[in-house]
C-alpha cells in the first residue's frame, strides 16, 4: 500500500472515531464537492475565476449594463450547472442525515445538488442562493431559471420580467450584494448548536461564509476538514483529509450508519 493511501485511510479512521460519538454534526460544503459532478470550482487552476474577471460580474454592473447581463446569462447557459447530477458525495451527506446524526448542511454552492440528492429542504441552508430559480429585481416575480434560458435560446439575450418589465436575475448572491440575513443567521445558529462540523470542498477563505465553521470551532466543536489542498482553518482542525470528497464522505457515512 502506498504511503499516501495509508495516510488517507488512517485519517479517515480518525475522523470516524471523532464523529462516532457525535449527534449534532453540521456539514459545510463548498465548490469542491460538486467538481465530481462536472461543475468547475472557482479558485482552482482551472476554476471559473481563471477564465473571467469576477469584477465584471458585480451587482452594480449587472443592473446597469445590458452587455454584462447578456454575458452573465451566457455563462449560465454554458456552465452546465442546471444539467449536473448529484455525485456520491452528495448522496453520502444524505445518508449521514438519515442516520439522525446531522443537524443540517450549510452550503456555499448554488447548484441545488444537495436537494437533488434527497436531502430535505429543511436541512439545507444555501448561503449564496440557488441558480435554479430566477426573480425580477423589481416585483420579485419568480420563475424556474430554465424558463429564462428558453427565452434566451429563442433570441432574447437580455430577458426582462413579463409582469412588470423589470430586470431578471438568478437567485444567487452577486459580488457587491449582501448575504441573505435569514440564511446567515440560521447557519450561525446551527454552527453554535453543533457538536462537530465537517467542512467539505472549501478553502474556508471566503467570508462571511467561513464564519460558520469558525464559529463552530470557537464553540468547541471539532473540525473534520475534507478538501484537496490546504484551507485557511487547517490550524484549528482535529482531522484534515486531503482527498476527493465523494469517496471520503461515502466511507465516513457507511461507518456511521
Amino acid at each position: 500500500m502506498a504511503l499516501s493511501q495509508y495516510h488517507r485511510l488512517v485519517t479517515i479512521d480518525r475522523a470516524i472515531e471523532v464523529l462516532a460519538v457525535k449527534q449534532s454534526i453540521l456539514v459545510f460544503t463548498g465548490a469542491g464537492i460538486s467538481t465530481e459532478s462536472g461543475i468547475p470550482d472557482f479558485r482552482g487552476p482551472d476554476g471559473v475565476w481563471s477564465r473571467v474577471d469576477p469584477a465584471d460580474f458585480t451587482i452594480e454592473r449587472y443592473l446597469s449594463s445590458s452587455e454584462t447581463r447578456r454575458r452573465s446569462w451566457e455563462m449560465r447557459t454554458d456552465s452546465g450547472v442546471l444539467d449536473a447530477m448529484p455525485n456520491q458525495g452528495h448522496a453520502a451527506i444524505t445518508a449521514l442525515w438519515n442516520t439522525g446524526r446531522m443537524i443540517g448542511c450549510v452550503t456555499q454552492n448554488i447548484d441545488g445538488l444537495h436537494a437533488a440528492a434527497g436531502l430535505p429542504r429543511e436541512a439545507i441552508v444555501e448561503l449564496h442562493g440557488n441558480v435554479r430559480t430566477t426573480s425580477c429585481v423589481d416585483c420579485n416575480n419568480a420563475m424556474p431559471t430554465e424558463d429564462a434560458l428558453t427565452r434566451i435560446d429563442n433570441g432574447d439575450s437580455d430577458p426582462h420580467c413579463l409582469e412588470c418589465g423589470g430586470i431578471l436575475k438568478v437567485d444567487v448572491v452577486f459580488f457587491g450584494e449582501s448575504m441573505p440575513e435569514a440564511e446567515m443567521t440560521r447557519a450561525l445558529a446551527l454552527a453554535t448548536a453543533s457538536d462537530a462540523v465537517v467542512p467539505v470542498g472549501s478553502t474556508l477563505s471566503v467570508y462571511p461564509a467561513a464564519y460558520v465553521p469558525l464559529t463552530a470551532a470557537e464553540s468547541g466543536a471539532p473540525l473534520i476538514i475534507i478538501n484537496q489542498g490546504v484551507t485557511d482553518l487547517d490550524r484549528l482542525a482535529s482531522v484534515t483529509i486531503d482527498a476527493p470528497a465523494g469517496s471520503t464522505l461515502s466511507a465516513i457515512a457507511r461507518a456511521l450508519e
